[in-house]
């Protein structure tokens, strides 16, 4: 699998919609937690492996390139095409065709997303398509997907029926797109609909909410979500408490029995500044062994304890569907995680999980965070090495060294 290490921004917009901040700087540049918002996606596409990237600047362009210079700070290697003000984003991206690898990365400069570039590039190679890009459901979004993850309508116009995606960028191009330019000066929104009329056009659906400095309140959410944070997600069952016996759950409060070296390592994580998110399956609840508002109970009663004990539990998520019903919420599926860092704030890929069953690190994968496995490394043989968690411990009180970094 070819995985691209080169990526192309397009940073060129004038941000009208951030006046008065965008009157003394280019949208790119708005200072997000004290550094330009810019440098995020830098540094994500740095983490991704890419080693060279363009920027394709046009209003106030010099200050981007006066503050990062040739990147060397960051550890990349950064390429400028300035242009007018008045060129397009087809055009921009026109002006360094010869610039350009076979197959190149090329994002927006105000979104912010959870992608992993590997991921996307294994979904464009098994599309063969000439574009690749990600998208997110939205009710009054522009794309409509086919069955097989093609981009059956783009519309920009959002008129069209049963448009329930909107494209965030973050996208897998190949060379051969600009075969599709009728004239240069044209907007690529137009580029793209004519890949998807010719059906080359694929998309991978992220789960996890996208973020954009497109406007006042949106930058004020992006500015929170990217906050560092310390939140460690965490399984029930097996980690806080002991399990049931097999085919069984734990029904009331009476049955349920901490594990007590595993809060040990919650108060410790907790002394260093950690806050708990709990994500369990309880199938009991669709099997009728337990009622929901017994597992409500046991979870006031649990964080009512934990937090006695110094111990903040933020949220606690719960899967109730039986796993014969191929909900997006059981693990591993990683719809709960996704809903977490929505309602929290807080970005996956600086967060973990700790669980106790080879399906929790299944679903810290495709969440895209990485994971703290309690157990044996013999019980992971049947995971690809991609799944594999960061860490294999006896206990929770044992991962703390780790977490808990100079």
């Amino acid at each position: 699998m070819f995985v691209p290490e080169q990526a192309a921004i397009l940073c060129g917009g004038r941000g009208t919609r951030l006046r008065p901040i965008t009157d003394r700087l280019p949208k790119p540049m708005v200072p997000v937690n004290g550094v330009p918002f810019l440098e995020y996606l830098l540094v994500q596409l740095r983490g991704n492996g890419i080693r060279e990237v363009i920027l394709m600047t046009g209003y106030l362009g010099q200050q981007i390139q006066e503050y990062f210079g040739d990147g060397n700070s960051l550890q990349l290697r950064l390429r400028y095409s300035h242009g007018p003000v008045e060129w397009d984003t087809g055009r921009r991206l026109y002006e360094i065709k010869p610039w350009l690898s076979d197959c190149f990365m090329l994002l927006y400069a105000d979104n912010f997303a959870q992608v992993s570039l590997k991921k996307l590039a294994r979904l464009h190679e098994e599309q063969g398509k000439l574009l690749t890009f990600t998208v997110q459901p939205k009710s009054s979004g522009n794309i409509r997907l086919a069955g097989d993850g093609a981009v059956e309508v783009y519309d920009k116009t959002r008129s069209a029926e049963n448009l329930g995606f909107v494209e965030l960028g973050y996208m897998i191009a190949s060379k051969k797109i600009f075969e599709y330019y009728g004239e240069i000066d044209v907007s690529f929104s137009d580029i793209i609909a004519k890949l998807v009329s010719a059906k080359l056009v694929a998309a991978m659906i992220v789960g996890d909410a996208y973020h954009s400095v497109s406007d006042p309140d949106r930058l004020k959410l992006t500015e929170e979500y990217l906050k560092p944070k310390k939140i460690l997600m965490i399984d029930r069952d097996g980690v806080i408490n002991r399990k049931a016996p097999r085919g069984e759950y734990i029904a009331s409060w009476n049955e349920f029995s901490f594990l007590r070296e595993n809060v040990r390592g919650m108060k410790k994580l907790s002394e260093a500044g950690y806050s708990f998110i709990v994500i369990s399956n309880q199938a009991g609840i669709a099997r009728r062994m337990v009622t929901k508002d017994a597992v409500d109970a046991i979870h006031q009663r649990m964080r009512q304890t934990l937090e006695g004990e110094g111990i903040p539990v933020l949220d606690v998520y719960v899967c109730p569907h039986h796993w014969k019903e191929n909900c997006l919420c059981r693990k591993p599926q990683p719809g709960l995680f996704f809903q977490a860092s929505r309602e929290w704030l807080f970005r996956l890929d600086k967060a973990y999980f700790v669980g106790d069953d080879p399906r929790d690190c299944q679903a810290a994968y495709r969440a895209g965070c990485g994971c703290v496995y309690i157990g044996s490394k013999d019980e992971l043989k049947d995971l690809s090495p991609e799944e594999q968690p960061q860490w294999v411990v006896n206990n929770l009180e044992d991962a703390v060294p780790y977490l808990v970094k100079p």
